[in-house]
Order: C-alpha cells, then structure tokens, then sequence
C-alpha cells in the first residue's frame, strides 16, 4: 500500500474519531458492569455455572454491539486512547498528506480532554481507565495507573522532542513524580519492579518497562539520577527473567505461575528494551533484545502475516496483536533482517482481513467460538484496543518508510 492511501485512511481515521468526539467502547467497558462483576464471580463456583457464564460471555463475543446496548453501555473518553491518538497526530505533522487543519483541531481536543481526566495522585500527575475494573481488587474508574499514564506521557514526550515544548516537558516531570512514587519490590539491591497501580505490589514485565524507559529518558532529559537509577533497576529485573529461547512471560516472579507468553505483551516488552537500549548503550539489553526479537519473529506470525495470540493458538488474531506487530517490528527493524519485512506482511493481512474499506478503520479481530469452533469476525471497532493503536501503527510506519525516524 502506497503512502497516498496510507495518508488517507490516517485522514478518514481522524476524522472518524473527531466526528465522535474521540469517544468510543472497549473490550473491558462490559466486563465493568455489575451483572458482568457479578457472573464472573458466581461462575468461579462449580463446573455448571462456569459453563453458564462461559455460555454469555460467548454471545458477547458474537454480537458485541447489541450486549453493549441491552446493558446501557454508552461510548466514553479514554484517556490511553487519547494519548496514543495524540502521539500518532504529532508524527503525523513530519508527513504530508494529512490535512494539517484536521491534526490541529484534533489535537487542542485531545489536549483539553486530557487536561480534564488528569489527577493529581502520589505528588505527580496520572491518568486511569473510565471503567471499573477487576484485578486483585476492583479499581475504581479513573484510577491512575502506570500503563494509561505512561502512554499520555509518550504523546507529551513526543511532542517535546518535535517540537521543544517546554511545557510538554514539564508535563512529563510530573507525570515522573507520579511513576517514580508507585509501589516498587526491591527484589535485590539493583533489581526492582514497578506496580501497574497505587494500590499494591503486582508484577507485569510490560508494565515495569514503560515506567522504567520514561523514567530513564525523562530523568536524562533533566538530569534526574534518581530517576534514572529506578529506571535501570526495572530493567534488570525484567532481564533477569527473560528465558533461555528469548521469551518474556506476562508476570515475573513471585507471580509466576501462569507462564503466560502472548503476541502484543511481548511487542511491548521488546520495544521499550530497544528505547531504553537506546537511552543507556547497555550491552545487556542489546543481547536480550536480539533474543527476544528473534524467538518473537520465529513464533508468533503464520507464513501469510497473521499474528498468532501465542506460540502455541493462533485464536483469538486480535488488532491489538497486528497493531503492535507493525509498531515493534518498524521501530527494531535494525535488529533483524526479517523484521521489516514481517511487519509489511502483517500490515498486508490487517488491511486485507481487519479493514473496514468503506469506513477506513479497524474491526477487532477473528475469534474462534470455544463452543463450535468454528471462526467468526468480530466486527466490533473498539476505541482504544483498535482505532487508537492502528492510527499509532500507521504514523509510525509511515515515518519509517520515509525515513523520518524519531527519537523512541
């Protein structure tokens, strides 16, 4: 596909978005609903209940939009979406094809919205989800967390390295202090690991490198050697878990347990180990790296481009999964001869299986029933999980493809 009618879907994209005022549903808004709360502890009782609540969640799946509308879900900001949305607008800029009256008006909307939902939390400044939602506890609705925060912070951090705002700097300082303050197990002197929340100790390798690249590059920045040190520690300790064949599983220890290995947690993973490759010069990272990429090229794609959940089900190809193939496999293309390549092949199987021609956005994905078996499309086009990470997937490529890159 040519940069003309990549332009154009990036255009009709936006302009989508901003016809919706950047509003839209997601895959946990659901799940956030009482009777959903409700199902999914009742159906943990017995055999029985669980194939009740297997059997519901299962129609949700098939008719998405329908189950949103009998439970009164209404579409929402989300503030993960807006900072993606906005990091994919300010790269947008260095290209031409896109309306820049489009970008302009898109942007002072995202940046207004973002200033409402910000919150002053632990000293600094952090953004949550609009929904409730279930994890050791329930966290209540814009709760600020690591992930959503960090992901508004890579838009304010774009836009300072674009453009040299100042106030975009300042902004990420206080999104700084926040990282810096949330919960963090010093599993050894120089080995540590960030919380996804405020609210208690977890541990998510993905998680624990955003904040440690925003902490080390932002702490570069402004000579914050706090900062930086926290930063090095969550990678090491995410290194040290790394296994042998270059995989990374969801947890690290002591949650380790699930042995969960997936497609887009690992994009994630190895792409904030190239940025901070890129911050530090470490050797170390460089090495692991080159590892995980490889084990990550070598099992998670089909011979056509389709992204694999996991090495071992193909079901659910999730957007989110394409999205963040092309995302990580661009930006690490230099480490690896068929990484680009593969990236082109998946964004060639997106366009073809996952685009709304007519419409220019995204579907979620194909699903295999767990009942039946058989495979159906979702056709649901989430906010967040979808429109937001494709629009960041589309700006990114077009930037490399014409050779504009920017600092990670």
């Amino acid at each position: 596909m040519n940069h003309n009618s990549l332009s154009k879907i990036c255009s009709t994209l936006i302009r989508s978005l901003s016809d919706q005022d950047f509003k839209g549903y997601d895959p946990y808004d659901l799940k956030a609903h009482p009777f959903f709360l409700g199902l999914i502890k009742w159906g943990k009782n017995n055999k029985a209940t669980e194939i009740v609540r297997e059997i519901i969640l299962e129609l949700t799946y098939h008719y998405p939009s329908k189950a949103r509308s009998f439970f009164n879900i209404s579409t929402e900001h989300n503030s993960k979406a807006l900072g993606l949305i906005g990091t994919s607008i300010e790269e947008l800029y260095l290209l031409k094809g896109v309306n820049n009256e489009l970008l302009k008006s898109s942007q002072q909307r995202i940046d207004d919205l973002l200033n409402t939902y910000k919150s002053t939390f632990l000293g600094g400044i952090g953004w949550g989800y609009p929904f409730d939602w279930e994890s050791q506890q329930l966290i209540p609705a814009h709760t600020p967390n690591g992930i959503v925060t960090t992901a508004v912070g890579e838009y304010y951090w774009t836009k300072f390295r674009i453009r040299i705002d100042k106030k975009s700097l300042a902004t990420c300082v206080e999104i700084c202090e926040f990282l810096s303050r949330l919960p963090k197990d010093y599993i050894t002197d120089d080995k540590l690991c960030f919380s996804y929340i405020p609210h208690y100790q977890n541990y998510v390798h993905n998680l624990n490198l955003f904040v440690a690249d925003f902490l080390i590059k932002v702490g570069i920045e402004v000579n914050n050697q706090e900062w930086i040190s926290l930063g090095n520690k969550a990678v090491n300790y995410t290194l040290a878990d790394q296994h042998s064949n270059g995989a990374f599983d969801y947890n690290g220890p002591p949650e380790k347990p699930q042995n969960f290995i997936d497609n887009y947690h690992t994009g994630f993973v190895l792409r904030m180990l190239g940025s901070c490759y890129y911050y530090t010069q470490r050797d170390d990272i460089k090495n692991a790296l080159k590892k995980g990429i490889t084990y990550y090229l070598d099992n998670f794609f089909l011979e056509d481009g389709t992204p694999k959940l996991k090495p071992d089900q193909t079901y659910r190809v999730d957007i989110h999964s394409a999205a963040e193939a092309v995302n990580c496999l661009i930006v690490l293309s230099s480490y690896h001869k068929k990484a680009w390549p593969q990236a082109e092949k998946v964004l060639s199987w997106t366009f073809t299986n996952l685009l709304d021609v007519e419409n220019g956005d995204f579907y979620y994905g194909l699903l295999k029933s767990r009942f039946t078996g058989k495979v159906f499309k979702s056709e649901i086009k989430y906010l967040r999980w979808s429109q937001a990470w494709m629009l960041r997937a589309l700006a990114r490529y077009q930037l490399y493809k014409e050779e504009k890159k920017i600092i990670l």
